[in-house]
């Protein structure tokens, strides 16, 4: 399978839905971002691991006053897995009521079925150390 502009587009679209959907508050409307089934690993973040749509809705209700108010998604870089399947990497900036921030790395695994395109495995991991920190080839001074 060759991923087309059409399905690149829509995938884009797809993921970028997320923080739209969220940040509104339009916990009904998750099965157009989710496969019914979604496992949404939130691990890193302290808040577990969720399957289900409901599980999802049950949690983002839960952050009440402690959710995220801005979810702004950069940095899509999109890999073929076999027909029908797409894994997305993706860079997230979140922004909390407080004025705080933080980010994070969403790696999907993307699927298309009968209502298109869903993300059906979402993976947060927190960035909490500067790039020069990770850099494996660091020159000795």
């Amino acid at each position: 399978m060759t991923l087309g502009a059409e399905d690149r587009l829509a995938i884009h679209e797809l993921i970028a839905l997320h923080g739209h959907l969220v940040d509104e508050g339009e916990l009904d409307r998750l099965d157009d971002l989710f496969t019914a089934d979604v496992v949404y690993d939130a691990s890193d973040l302290g808040h577990g691991s969720m399957h289900g749509l409901e599980a999802v809705r049950d949690a983002a209700r839960a952050m009440g006053e402690r959710g995220t108010v801005g979810h702004h998604v950069t940095n899509v870089i999109l890999t073929e897995v076999g027909e029908d399947q797409v894994r997305a990497r993706s860079k997230a900036i979140g922004i909390k009521a407080d004025g705080t921030s933080g980010s994070v790395r969403y790696e999907d695994v993307i699927v298309r079925g009968e209502k298109g395109w869903r993300i059906n495995r979402r993976k947060v991991a927190a960035r909490r150390t500067p790039s020069g920190a990770n850099d494996a080839n660091k020159r000795p001074e």
